[in-house]
């Protein structure tokens, strides 16, 4: 082969290369296209629908110079074998997508973050705390704070200011990728107040687990459950296991879960006549987890961890996402609402002309107040905020949790 020929052969590879790019970036003339994967149906459908209404509020259909954005929606029901072909769909659509944004889960997310570094399309805002976005493979942009974070200030809190010790500190998990994110949070948080051996020992047993769904039960202070089912009874077990083999006494239970397994799992302790103070992370949903809880009359000892702001607090951006979401505003859709402005930011202050690399740019750079939420991407590049507010369940929805609180919550 010559070298005129050898030229022309790469140089025509090259340029189908980028012309394949360029007909799959999510950017046309008139548009930009986004693609969000989250469960739009079965048991953690109200997280996904939560999440779909901010994100339409702030984002849909909003001017990025002459283009308007669109976001296109994919159900994967929270199970990451739905959640491959769904976002397989999104990125060999016509236009492809220029950022994936708003997905739900940790499982979902562990196997949507492959797919996307080998396209180079960035994920952004997730609705999850896990360690294998912050950093994650590829260009991954959080705007929430982790489960490490949220555990670690809901443990630390007990035991300084509700008075018990880190042998009274137990866990219910979903088994799988999330649970065991959120259980590692719990560990560290333990290993840095000091916790005994044994238990830090026990729970990093469970950790070491592999597989899918295997047996996490009565080994340490964890039980778990299965993803998408109501099977509280075992993981129950498991604690009253750990309770009677170590002599310690679970005064709160920091359960990863989501809402609907969590409230059965409530359930089950109440029915069972115990006292446990149960803390939820803010994945779980806090919306749908109060709705249920109150429902079955059980929100006494229960609080959870938000990373957004409360309703009641009287800052531009809560006001402005009332009006946007009507009858839908909650602390979840709430979360997707200050995504979608956060993405909008970033969209309207990229160089031109519109690409990935510029959109990126543009938001790692970036640190402003979002109407009463600090968002600043230049201390690590991937996490905007860090906010961690701690709540208790009340009749109207979760409120402040004063530090005068502690105690009593924590008292037989």
């Amino acid at each position: 082969m010559n070298i005129q020929l050898r030229w022309f052969l790469l140089l025509g590879g090259v340029m189908f290369h980028l012309q394949g790019v360029a007909a799959g970036s999510g950017v046309t003339p008139e548009k930009i296209h986004l693609g969000s994967v989250l469960a739009l149906k079965g048991k953690a459908q109200g997280l996904g629908q939560s999440m779909r209404y901010g994100l339409n509020a702030a984002l849909n259909g909003q001017q990025v110079g002459k283009r308007t954005v669109e976001i296109h929606y994919r159900n994967d029901s929270y199970e990451p074998s739905k959640t491959v072909p769904a976002v397989q769909k999104l990125i060999r659509q016509q236009q492809g997508i220029f950022l994936m944004v708003g997905n739900v889960g940790t499982p979902t997310a562990k196997v949507t973050l492959p797919m996307l570094k080998q396209e180079r399309i960035p994920a952004v805002g997730f609705f999850t705390g896990a360690d294998i976005l912050r950093p994650g493979k590829g260009d991954v942009i959080n705007y929430r704070a982790s489960n490490l974070q949220e555990t670690a200030a809901v443990i630390r809190q007990a035991i300084e200011q509700g008075g018990i010790s880190t042998g009274q500190v137990c866990a219910y998990v979903q088994n799988d990728g999330y649970g065991m994110a959120g259980l590692q949070g719990v560990v560290a948080a333990l290993g840095q107040m000091g916790a005994q051996k044994q238990q830090l020992g026990a729970l990093s047993q469970v950790l070491r687990k592999k597989g899918v769904n295997p047996a996490r039960n009565y080994i340490g202070p964890v039980g778990v459950y299965r993803r998408n089912t109501r099977n509280v009874l075992n993981g129950y077990k498991s604690l009253k296991h750990w309770e009677e083999k170590s002599g310690y006494t679970c005064k709160m239970v920091v359960t990863v879960g989501a809402y609907d397994n969590i409230v059965h799992f409530v359930e089950q302790a109440r029915k069972s006549g115990e006292s446990w103070l149960v803390s939820a992370v803010s994945f779980t949903g806090a919306d749908h987890l109060h709705r249920q809880l109150k429902k079955k009359g059980l929100l006494k000892r229960v609080i959870m961890t938000q990373v957004v702001p409360l309703p009641e607090e009287k800052l531009p951006v809560i006001e402005a996402a009332k009006r946007a979401l009507g009858s839908e505003f909650g602390l979840v859709s709430l979360e997707g609402y200050l995504v979608g402005k956060m993405v909008l930011n970033a969209l309207q202050k990229m160089e031109s002309p519109p690409s990935r690399y510029h959109f990126l740019n543009a938001i790692r750079s970036s640190q402003y107040d979002l109407g009463g939420v600090e968002i600043d991407f230049t201390r690590n590049g991937y996490q905007g905020s860090d906010l961690v507010v701690t709540t208790v369940a009340g009749a109207k929805g979760f409120l402040r949790l004063a530090a005068a609180d502690w105690k009593p919550l924590l008292s037989d």
